[in-house]
């Protein structure tokens, strides 16, 4: 009779915990694809401070062989592009809206605070005049590696051009 009774409580309990892993996993999931789309969001609308809170302490934006790192330099490559834009507007020249889109995401869950968030990605500019073209500015695949700081994803290096390893 006692085993009867164990028998099935191990397997409710083995089924739960495994449901409770999946449901984990979800969320982190959701919570990942809401940090990337503010990471997205951040930069198209050049806000610094948001775009630098996305990031560890040390984290790392990397395009090729250029790499910014830290919160404060990354802050002051926001900061600089926004100036750029400015300048650009005050000699007649604005810019058009920017957009940042990835696609065909796959999240790896390396453990429970690593993951690495695999993306096609393209950069769009919006139509320069009323009733214009939008323009691909620039299109390509990245890699970024997440951690999991005090239950909160966040982007410990952002890779927008990593070398193949096949």
């Amino acid at each position: 009779m006692k085993r009867a009774i164990i028998v099935p409580a191990v397997v409710l309990f083995t089924a739960l915990n495994g449901s409770s892993a999946y449901a984990d996993q979800a969320a982190d999931r959701e919570a990942i694809n809401a940090l990337m789309w503010h990471y997205a969001r951040a930069l198209d609308t050049l806000s610094a401070e948001a775009y630098a809170a996305l990031y560890t302490e040390d984290g790392e934006f990397r395009a090729g062989g250029t790499a910014v790192t830290g919160r404060d330099a990354l802050r002051k490559m926001i900061q600089d592009l926004k100036a750029q834009r400015a300048e650009r507007a005050a000699k007649g020249t604005p810019s058009p809206a920017m957009y940042h889109m990835t696609t065909d995401a796959w999240t790896e869950f390396i453990d429970d605070t690593h993951a690495r968030h695999h993306t096609y990605w393209m950069t769009v500019f919006g139509p320069a005049t009323q009733g214009g073209s939008p323009t691909v500015a620039a299109a390509g695949r990245g890699v970024d590696d997440l951690v999991k700081v005090g239950g909160k994803w966040m982007i410990e290096r952002r890779d927008v051009a990593p070398q193949d390893q096949d």
